[in-house]
């Protein structure tokens, strides 16, 4: 089916292959971090687990980026007990993307006036689509959170409904911490799943 990327641990793939998926894959990933540090200084509200990271940052002053890197960490610990395997992507998205979203806001500047933070939201959710495009469509491994849901579905319940429950139990958390939900968390809700499934069709780098 469109969309749907066959997954290589990557681990042991041939090097002219990871040579031509690896800068896709960083690539992808660096887009997301920039989405996310945009969406951040718009603050006008985060996708569910950024608002966890957020609330996190604001509980502990751990910075948001490091803060999505621990807990990447602590989900891939539940990993184990499920059977779960990793591949280079998985410690690639569990790492560049909080580093990225770290150095961005150390001079992404913050927007003053409305228009600019509605500018800043609407670029940032739109860089998920191609940042997570050329990620997934590399196909070397789930990131922490999207093996965390492939692993609970294959054991029954529809990939659906973990979903949803892992994005609402994370925003539920992040919102109890501090994190900001808004105009941004609808948009991105709205807008993901589109905008991925666009990329991706035009990015899968496995075909």
């Amino acid at each position: 089916m469109p969309g749907q990327v066959p997954v290589t641990t990557s681990f042991v793939l041939p090097p002219q292959e990871l040579v031509r998926r690896l800068p896709r894959l960083v690539g992808g990933l660096v887009l997301c971090g920039l989405g996310i540090a945009l969406m951040i200084n718009a603050d006008l509200g985060l996708g569910p687990w950024d608002v966890l990271h957020q609330g996190i940052n604001q509980r502990t002053g751990i910075p948001i980026g490091t803060a999505g890197i621990l807990a990447g960490a602590a989900l891939m610990l539940v990993w184990i007990p499920l059977r779960e395997r990793p591949g280079l992507g998985t410690f690639a998205n569990m790492i560049l993307i909080g580093v990225t979203i770290d150095l961005t806001l150390l001079w992404l500047p913050e927007p003053s006036v409305l228009w600019q933070r509605l500018a800043f939201l609407l670029v940032g959710t739109f860089l998920f689509g191609p940042g997570s495009g050329l990620y997934i469509g590399a196909g070397m491994g789930p990131g922490p959170r999207d093996g965390l849901m492939t692993a609970i579905a294959r054991r029954g319940p529809s990939v659906r409904r973990v979903r949803t429950l892992i994005e609402l139990s994370a925003l539920a958390a992040g919102f109890a911490l501090g994190g900001t939900v808004g105009l941004g968390t609808v948009l991105f809700a709205v807008t993901i799943g589109p905008n991925v499934q666009f990329f991706l069709e035009r990015f899968d780098s496995t075909r």
